[in-house]
């Protein structure tokens, strides 16, 4: 069977093109961490063929970024001696500089963790000042250099020594240093374009593209395209500009020539964004194929004339298709989604051998019933965040999924376009689904209050220009540049961190990003942008991290009754809410309730179904852990097991331990088997797992940390 790998890199447009500046560092430091070490990885196991998206809007800030036409912010803050920041820039260091994974890059580095601790893992804005006057000039010249030297993944570290020499010197860096690292950071984003383009003339390699500012096309084609997938969302007044789809696929392919030597044969549409209205254009801007996700095939065939009254098997996901819409037609791969979501999600959180075998495995299965010669599973994701969850930033785990894939005979790594030359797309459908990769609909981009108003002020902007074209007296220079920033301000990211299915502490700059780019338009024509542009979109947002316990709880674990006063007072953790730059669909666990009562600590685990095990691991005071099975499952039902070490376990008889699965899992842990006396602090988090591995984790980094209630605790907490 064809095996399809391609990775999504992707950033949105950062740069304010009046100041020439890039107010967020994730180009430079994603090129460090990860885009050289995918692309060496694959030159390391020439025999794996292997597919990259690189959208426009990323290869243009890399490419200003090395011709030095904008300036990083943050490096340029990076760069300032320590002795010469004023009071802004070092609170600036403090908020900013642990932007990083805790677990795997500041806690494993002695001098880094320290820093974090002097700072604290729960400021508050209010006392950041106070706490920026503790930190000495040799501590902000080490968070400088720490920050950026983490960020350096390990094809830096090999290419250039200093950044291993560095690692190991770990603490009391100097101001060459630091600027050694910094000058690591601009060879390699110097390095990354090319090494790209090498790797797809010798052929090991396929480089797609998207439409150039990341947009969701069919709302732009017209936003009242998301009727069709969301009928009962509230929608802002009709925005329609299907010129601008053209444009931002044009340009696309404009650049994707100029840099990497042709012009692209696939795409990846923003987000896996389609619609039938798309497919003509797709065609017209010379494309071959496009790539979404395996929900918008089979909504797709359950409107099909063709298909509908047709039972439709899982296995018609595994080949190529032809899909025809407004007299176009254009081929397409289809997205495997669960062992996608495995790869970008839960393969950090399990051993490389099993996760590897876990791929392997069910790809091999899979082979065995998918049509014969011309199979295909395409595993497509983000090329980006998930490498900060390895230890080792993905090197093990991906060199041994690599090598995996082409160790036997049953599976055969392709790029796409090379097997849609060998295997023409056989089946077809004539109606396409209109929704994203994301349950195949757009609400993460429209629907909400803050979305609807960032169309709004769009629409009101774009019409703005147009009307002002009109007139003819706008130079062509200037019209130029007001139409790239409205097609900036089209891009799906900034729509990402609106309402609340996503939420991070620079949500703010986001916005702040968005309404500049409608503000230059203004500025660009000569014009006052209008006072409502100032205006964040963006509303306060509770802190989406989980809140402690106010009350001592006395549930009844055995399922029989429910009373609201139960869980009235524990501390709660939403696992619905998200915090990063990937969606993780089919979520398992949707709440967390946890607290204490006088003898025991309890938890209850809301589902949206059951998996197959439920592991609670309790950090401190001691290393334990409870394991619970579900009945339908193999396994020994409910185990407790102690720990020395935190990594061997010792099962301990424990026949007080209590659990209930329901639409709730609960349970009652014994305080006295946890060895939890009064003030002591107290940490846990939990674990899904299903055939062995990891699914989901709660919370996802890190663990919830709270002290064991003394006597006066409800007299302490006491609320309404």
């Amino acid at each position: 069977m064809n095996v399809v790998i391609l990775w999504h890199m992707h950033q949105p447009y950062y740069v304010n093109p009046l100041t020439k500046k890039a107010m967020m560092p994730w180009v430079r430091l994603h090129a460090a961490k990860g885009y050289l070490d995918m692309i060496d990885l694959v030159t390391a196991n020439p025999e794996v063929q292997v597919n990259f998206n690189f959208t426009p809007v990323l290869v243009r800030q890399i490419l200003e970024l090395v011709n030095n036409e904008v300036q990083d912010e943050w490096e340029n803050l990076s760069r300032k001696p320590a002795a010469d920041l004023d009071a802004q820039e070092r609170r600036h260091l403090l908020e900013n500089f642990f932007k990083i994974n805790w677990d795997t890059l500041v806690r494993t580095v002695p001098r880094y963790a320290e820093l974090l601790a002097k700072r604290g893992t729960g400021y508050s804005l209010s006392k950041l000042d106070a706490i920026v006057r503790t930190f000495s000039e040799g501590d902000l010249r080490d968070l400088q250099t720490l920050y950026n030297l983490q960020w350096c993944g390990f094809s830096a570290a090999r290419r250039f020594p200093i950044i291993q020499e560095l690692k190991a010197k770990g603490r009391d860096f100097t101001e060459q240093d630091k600027h050694a690292v910094l000058d690591v950071h601009r060879k390699i984003l110097g390095l990354v374009l090319n090494e790209y383009r090498a790797a797809a003339e010798r052929g090991q390699i396929e480089l797609t593209t998207t439409p150039y500012f990341h947009p969701i096309m069919p709302l732009v084609y017209d936003t009242n395209i998301a009727r069709r997938c969301q009928p009962l969302s509230p929608l802002p007044s009709t925005f329609s500009a299907p010129e601008d789809v053209r444009a931002q696929l044009r340009l696309a392919q404009e650049q994707h020539a100029q840099v990497f030597g042709h012009r692209a044969r696939g795409l990846w549409p923003s987000e896996g964004s389609v619609c039938p209205e798309i497919i003509p254009l797709m065609v017209e801007a010379g494309l071959d194929y496009f790539c979404t996700d395996e929900g918008n095939l089979f909504k797709s065939l359950k409107q099909d004339p063709a298909w509908n009254h047709r039972h439709v098997e899982h296995l018609e996901l595994f080949q190529g298709w032809r899909v025809n819409a407004g007299g176009a037609s254009i081929q397409a791969l289809f997205r495997e989604r669960p062992l996608s979501d495995f790869v970008g999600f839960d393969a950090a959180r399990n051993e490389t051998s099993k996760a590897v075998s876990h791929l392997i495995d069910n790809l091999k299965n899979i082979s065995k019933v998918a049509p014969a010669g011309h199979g295909v599973a395409s595993l497509i994701l983000d090329g980006e965040n998930a490498w900060e969850a390895f230890p080792d930033s993905g090197e093990a785990f991906l060199t041994d999924f690599y090598r995996a894939l082409v160790a036997g005979p049953e599976l055969e790594t392709r790029r796409i376009g090379a097997y849609f030359d060998a295997h023409p797309a056989q089946v077809e459908t004539s109606t396409l689904h209109s929704g994203s990769w994301i349950r195949s609909d757009y609400d993460i981009w429209i629907g909400d209050p803050e979305e609807n108003k960032g169309w709004e002020w769009l629409k009101e902007t774009r019409h703005f220009l147009v009307e002002r074209l009109t007139t003819g007296q706008i130079a062509a220079e200037r019209a130029t540049a007001a139409w790239w920033e409205i097609y900036a301000a089209e891009g799906s990211d900034w729509f990402w961190w609106y309402g609340p299915d996503f939420t991070i502490d620079t949500d703010f700059l986001f916005d702040e990003l968005f309404r500049l780019h409608l503000q230059n338009v203004y500025r660009i024509l000569g014009v006052e942008p209008p006072a409502h542009l100032d205006v964040p979109i963006c509303l306060p947002s509770a802190d989406l991290g989980y809140s402690k316990p106010l009350r001592l709880l006395s549930p009844d674990v055995s399922g029989q009754t429910e009373r609201y006063f139960d869980w009235l007072g524990a501390g709660e953790l939403d696992l619905t809410r998200q915090a990063t730059a990937m969606f993780q669909g089919d979520r398992i666990g949707q709440k967390l309730h946890f607290g204490f009562g006088p003898r025991h600590f309890y938890l209850r685990v809301d589902l949206s179904r059951h998996p197959e095990a439920i592991s609670i691991r309790f950090l401190l005071p001691h290393p334990a852990r409870v394991t619970l099975h579900h009945p339908d499952a193999s396994g020994s039902g409910l185990t407790f097991e102690t720990s020395a070490d935190g990594v061997l376990f010792t099962p301990v008889p424990a026949p007080e331990l209590q659990a209930f699965w329901g639409k709730s899992l609960i349970v009652a842990v014994p305080r006295h088997l946890l060895g939890v006396e009064a003030g002591h602090e107290f940490a846990f988090f939990v674990q899904l797992l299903e055939g062995g591995l990891q699914r989901e984790r709660f919370p996802e980094r890190g663990a919830i940390e709270i002290s064991a209630p003394s006597k006066d605790f409800e007299s302490e907490q006491w609320f309404v």
